[in-house]
């Protein structure tokens, strides 16, 4: 097998696929060759692009469960199949969780999770009916995999994303592989607001192993991996993105001690 990566041919569709993460997912389908829709409550300036290839653009809040299953299916019908899925749209604002209502609780459940379930159910019923099957890519994050505090909400989703794409990838197998990827830090727009500036940067990037955040770009190679046949006995796996992980907080408290 080549271990050249070409989707040429191949339908994706990244949900909130027009900036940091998403954008990055976008550009790397593009430069596999792939056709690549994206979609996002509103259209941006600018939409992402690569070796003179741009993604289309459809407008649409995921979390409403029509639009969002006329979304895929519409995908499906324009270009005559779908062969990729990134359930990328997600996110929520810093709350504690004493005080957050329900309603917001809510909603960030709606994003995080309920609406990556129903575009992964549209998208398998077409999947289903292709020799070649697709592949179902969960953009979950390390908030999953430990607390989350101020994203209460947000990592309880997350780690719900984990779990239900352990149980599609059994469900929908062998034609349908599911896998999420759980996302450390990444260098994104809101980068430098979330982190403090160029300082608070260089001091987060220093806890990683790897000495850097990751680019969109990162994530986007994963994904390309990930719906092309090199990976095409991955299923089911919760894979972390985090270059090589957080410093674990007891050597930050033992730090400046006498040894």
């Amino acid at each position: 097998m080549s271990m050249t990566i070409d989707l040429s041919g191949k339908v994706a569709l990244v949900t909130g696929g027009v900036r940091g993460v998403g954008a990055g997912i976008a550009r790397s389908l593009l430069e596999a060759g792939a056709e690549v829709v994206t979609c996002a409550r509103h259209e941006p300036e600018q939409l992402p692009s690569a070796d003179g290839r741009t993604a289309h653009f459809r407008n649409c809040d995921v979390r409403d469960v029509e639009p969002a299953q006329q979304l895929v299916t519409g995908v499906a019908e324009e270009f005559g199949r779908l062969d990729i899925l990134v359930n990328n749209a997600g996110g929520a604002p810093y709350v504690e969780a004493a005080t957050a209502s329900p309603r917001f609780h809510s909603r960030v459940m709606d994003l995080n999770l309920l609406a990556p379930l129903v575009l992964s159910q549209t998208a398998n019923a077409i999947m289903q009916q292709q020799k070649e099957g697709g592949s179902i890519i969960m953009i979950s994050s390390l908030s999953s995999l430990r607390p989350s505090p101020n994203t209460a909400a947000y990592g309880a989703a997350k780690a719900g994303l984990n779990s239900l794409a352990g149980t599609l990838a059994v469900e929908w197998a062998p034609l349908v592989r599911v896998n999420s990827l759980a996302l450390g830090m990444v260098m994104t727009e809101m980068a430098y607001l979330n982190y403090g500036g160029e300082a608070g940067l260089a001091k987060v990037a220093a806890t990683v192993p790897l000495g850097r955040l990751a680019g969109p770009d990162d994530i986007g190679a994963m994904c390309v991996f990930l719906a092309s046949p090199l990976a095409g006995y991955v299923s089911g796996a919760v894979i972390p993105i985090h270059g090589g992980g957080e410093e674990p907080a007891y050597k930050t408290a033992l730090a400046g001690l006498p040894s």
